[in-house]
C-alpha cells in the first residue's frame, strides 16, 4: 500500500456512497487521501470521511490521476461514463453500481465467502491485470455464507429462498416515493408512480409496472448468477424469489433448506454462528428490517420444521441484513484484496 494511499468515491452522493464514507471511515483506509466525485446535483455538497471534511467535486479525465484505488457507488450510467478514465490512469476499480459486470477481465467477488468456502476454481483470481471487480451481491453473499456454514455440519440436498426487498436497494428517489405513496394514500390522494408505475405502499409485490425505472427481475437474476459464480459447484442450486416489501431499509431473507441428515437446531446454530453471522436464538427478539438497520452481521434465526426442540433435515433460515451496509462491506473486502496486489511504497 502507499505511504498515503489516494482513494476516490465516485457516486459520494448516493446512498451507497454515503454508506461507503462511514465504513472506509472505520478501516484500514480510514488515513487514506479521499476524494469524494459525483455529478452536478452533487457538487459542493459537504462530505466527511473518518476524521476528515471535503467537498464533492466535479468528475474529469484528469480527476483519477495518481489514485490507487476508485469505488463507483452511483449509478450504471455514472460507471459507465467514467471508469475507463479510471482504468487508464492505473487505479483498481471496483464496482458497486454492477455496471461493468460481463465485460473482459472483471470479476465478480465476495471474500467473505471465499474465505469460508476457499477460492472456486471454476473462477480466475484478481491480478493486476484485473481491470475491475464488482462486489457480489449481498443477498448472493449471504445465502452461500449460510449455506456453506450448513454443510459444514450436513450436507446441504437442497435451498430455496424467498427475499424481501426494501425500496432502498434502488435508491433515494424510490425512498421518495415509497414515502410520498404512503402520505398520499392516507390522505385518499392519486399515487405518484414515476419510480415504480405501481403501488407499493402497503403492498408486496413480485413486480414493478412495465414503465417502471427498475426491473425486479434483473435483480432476481443477478442474485441467481452471483451466488452460482461464487459457489460453483460445491453447493447446491438455490432457488430465489423476489418480493417487493414496503418498507424503506433492510433484506429479510426466508430459507427452506433440506439436509442429507438430521440436525438439532443447537447442532445448526453452532454450524451458522461465526464471523460476519449474528445468530439469534428463539429467546432472543427475531430479526427484522428496523433490527438489522447499522449492522455489520448477517442476523440469523433457525427453526427445524418439525418445531423448535425436534431434530430434522429440514429447517426455516429466517435471516436479516441491512443491503448497504452489508454491500459495502464487502466492497471494502474487494478493495482490500485488489490493494494488496498493487506495487508497494509509493502512490501509483
Amino acid at each position: 500500500m502507499a505511504e498515503t494511499a489516494k482513494i476516490a468515491i465516485v457516486g459520494a452522493g448516493s446512498l451507497s456512497g454515503k454508506e461507503l464514507n462511514d465504513v472506509l471511515g472505520e478501516s484500514p483506509f480510514a488515513g487514506a487521501d479521499f476524494q469524494l466525485m459525483d455529478d452536478e446535483e452533487e457538487l459542493g455538497t459537504l462530505e466527511s470521511v473518518g476524521d476528515e471534511v471535503t467537498f464533492i467535486q466535479r468528475i474529469e479525465p484528469s480527476s483519477f490521476q495518481r489514485v490507487d484505488l476508485v469505488f463507483f457507488a452511483g449509478d450504471e450510467a455514472l460507471t459507465k461514463r467514467h471508469w475507463a478514465d479510471a482504468h487508464r490512469a492505473g487505479a483498481s476499480v471496483v464496482d458497486l453500481s454492477g455496471a461493468l459486470e460481463g465485460q473482459t477481465g472483471v470479476l465478480v467477488r465476495a471474500p467473505w465467502v471465499e474465505e469460508e468456502l476457499g477460492a472456486n476454481p471454476a473462477q480466475p483470481a484478481p491480478g493486476l491485470e484485473t481491470p475491475a471487480v464488482v462486489p457480489a451481491h449481498p443477498v448472493s453473499l449471504a445465502i452461500a455464507l449460510l449455506l456453506g456454514r450448513m454443510s459444514q455440519a450436513a450436507p446441504v440436498r437442497s435451498a430455496s429462498a424467498t427475499v424481501l426487498e426494501p425500496a432502498s436497494q434502488y435508491g433515494r428517489a424510490a425512498m421518495d416515493e415509497l414515502h410520498q405513496q404512503t402520505v398520499k394514500l392516507l390522505n385518499f390522494q392519486d399515487l405518484p408512480k414515476q419510480v415504480y408505475d405501481t403501488q407499493v405502499a402497503f403492498n408486496a409485490t413480485p413486480a414493478f409496472g412495465e414503465s417502471a425505472k427498475f426491473s425486479m427481475a434483473e435483480g432476481e437474476s443477478r442474485m441467481r448468477r452471483h451466488y452460482a459464480l461464487l459457489v460453483g459447484d460445491r453447493l447446491p442450486d438455490a432457488g430465489i424469489q423476489v418480493l417487493h416489501a414496503p418498507v424503506f431499509h433492510g433484506y429479510g431473507i426466508s430459507m427452506a433448506v433440506e439436509l442429507a441428515h438430521p440436525l438439532s437446531v443447537d447442532q445448526m446454530e453452532a454450524a451458522l454462528a461465526g464471523e460476519h453471522v449474528d445468530v439469534v436464538t428463539a429467546d432472543g427478539d427475531p430479526p427484522t428490517n428496523l433490527s438489522v438497520a447499522g449492522q455489520a452481521e448477517i442476523l440469523v434465526r433457525a427453526r427445524p420444521q418439525g418445531g423448535h426442540d425436534s431434530n430434522g433435515t429440514r429447517f426455516w433460515i429466517w435471516a436479516g441484513l441491512d443491503n448497504l451496509r452489508i454491500a459495502t462491506l464487502n466492497a471494502l473486502a474487494c478493495g482490500l484484496e485488489l490493494n494488496r496486489l498493487r506495487p508497494q511504497g509509493k502512490v501509483q
